[in-house]
C-alpha cells in the first residue's frame, strides 16, 4: 500500500508540473532580435505580473510579439514559495519604427454585451481569417 501511495504522489507530481507558454502575435513587423527575460518577477500566482516599464522603454513604437512562459526552473521557484514568488520567462520583440497594424475589422461592444462582441469577433476572425478588433 504504501509504495502505491509513493507512486500516486510521483505521478501526481509530474502530472500536475505543466509549464505554459503563450505568444501574442501583434502582426507589426518586427525590429531585431527578441529581448528575454529568464526571471520576471511576478507574485502570488501570477496575479501580481511583472513590471512593463522595461518594454516600454526599450520599445517606443510598440511590440511585434511577445511570448510569456514559466520553465520547469520558474514553476520549481514558485513551488517552494507557496506560490508568493511566481517568477516567468518573457520574450519580446519591438516593432519597426512607423509599423503600422495591418488592416483589421472593428466590432463595437453594443448593448448585447461584451460577450456577444467577442463571439462576433471569432467568428469573423475566422471567416476572414484576419485580426478583429473589439472596441470597448
Amino acid at each position: 500500500m504504501r509504495r502505491l501511495s509513493a507512486l500516486v504522489a510521483a505521478a501526481s507530481v509530474f502530472a500536475l508540473a505543466g509549464c505554459y507558454h503563450a505568444v501574442i502575435d501583434t502582426g507589426r513587423a518586427p525590429a531585431g532580435e527578441p529581448n528575454v527575460t529568464p526571471w520576471a518577477h511576478g507574485f502570488i500566482f501570477g496575479l501580481v505580473p511583472p513590471s512593463i516599464t522595461e518594454t516600454v522603454k526599450k520599445c517606443p513604437s510598440g511590440v511585434a510579439k511577445v511570448e510569456t512562459q514559466q520553465s520547469f526552473v520558474n514553476g520549481l521557484a514558485g513551488f517552494l514559495t507557496g506560490g508568493l514568488y511566481s517568477p516567468m520567462t518573457i520574450s519580446y520583440t519591438c516593432a519597426k519604427s512607423g509599423a503600422e497594424l495591418p488592416s483589421a475589422k472593428t466590432i463595437k461592444v453594443g448593448e448585447a454585451g461584451a460577450q456577444a462582441a467577442m463571439q462576433q469577433a471569432v467568428e469573423l476572425s475566422q471567416k476572414l481569417n484576419a485580426i478583429v478588433l473589439v472596441q470597448f
